[in-house]
């Protein structure tokens, strides 16, 4: 694998997928998208269009569809939602070859697993992203702050030379993109800050500046990531000091309009990462005795919502 011919599937085109690998393809890699129809629509119309800070983009990216892949890749990227990784393993199968290294950006550990047991540990890196995307009516992404960190390794951090050959892919993209020698700690840590974050925001139906100013709030707040950093230490990845003090202070910040992704989806009446995000979460906690009650409320919450995705609509007389 080296930089003069990788070639990239980049598996999604939404926020995440477009933002990253619209970025790579401005800098002139070989990324292709594999999406559903409505979105290869979408960017054979008007292309994949970014609104950032760090700059505007407008690109007419290769689209592939499910089902008509004929190649393989060195490395792909699965930036989809933890909901859509069964349906997302079966559209890459075909664009992994032996020696195709496959990067997800999910969030969480679960589907670190998934994939090991469907592609073989030896072809599946550790990865995560630091973002604030969305994705406009228009199908257009809006990048919403200067933050657009992505960190990858080999699941015992070695120094490979893929691990090489992927960070060099990255420099000199417009985004920070690089190699991490300490990966699973990294995911744990941003596992701890997003549970806390996507909790406490969709329990509370709030950002964390009106939850903060609320009666208790901010002590309820403190609560949920310290339940969060319990389990991760139960686990051997107990959150670095410096990260877990900046953890604290980014989710008690007054006046933060933050607020987890997963809140804008609950918003919007579609599907969340309830099992995947907190529910697995609780369980790695359960089985070290701990019971997590404000992570509990909060899933519990948020299957409610599912219910009522599932049920069907009421026929009028």
């Amino acid at each position: 694998m080296t930089l003069k011919n990788m070639k990239v599937l980049m598996l999604g085109a939404g926020a995440t997928g477009g933002y990253f690998g619209g970025r790579m393809l401005e800098a002139g890699r070989d990324v292709s998208f594999l999406v559903r129809e409505h979105r290869a629509a979408q960017l054979r119309g008007n292309g994949l269009l970014v609104r950032s800070p760090q700059g505007d983009l407008r690109l007419k990216p290769r689209v592939l569809i499910s089902g008509h892949i004929h190649e393989t890749f060195d490395l792909v990227i699965l930036a989809c939602k933890a909901y859509d990784l069964e349906a997302a393993m079966t559209a890459i199968a075909p664009a992994v070859g032996p020696e195709t290294a496959i990067l997800p950006l999910l969030n969480g550990l679960r589907h670190f697993e998934l994939l090991d047991e469907r592609f073989g540990a030896d072809q599946v890196l550790r990865g995560l992203c630091s973002i604030a995307v969305r994705l406009d009516s228009d199908g257009a992404i809006e990048h919403m702050s200067e933050m657009h960190a992505l960190r990858f390794g080999e699941i015992d951090d070695r120094r490979t030379s893929r691990i090489e050959a992927i960070e060099a892919l990255m420099q000199g993209c417009k985004f920070d993109g690089r190699a991490s020698f300490s990966i699973q700690q990294a995911v744990w840590e941003k596992w701890v800050m997003l549970a806390s974050l996507a909790g406490m925001t969709c329990l509370m139906h709030a950002n964390v500046g009106q939850i903060v100013v609320a009666p208790e709030g901010r002590a309820l707040m403190l609560d949920t990531i310290d339940e969060c950093a319990a389990i991760a230490a139960a686990h051997g990845y107990a959150p670095r000091q410096h990260v877990l003090d900046g953890t604290r202070t980014i989710l008690t910040e007054p006046g933060s309009r933050a607020k987890a992704s997963m809140l804008r989806d609950l918003e919007q009446g579609g599907k969340v990462e309830a099992d995947h995000i907190l529910g697995d979460l609780i369980a790695r906690g359960a089985k070290h005795g701990i019971a997590a009650p404000l992570l509990r409320a909060a899933h519990a919450s948020l299957k409610i919502h599912e219910a009522t995705l599932k049920k069907p609509a009421r026929q009028k007389a």
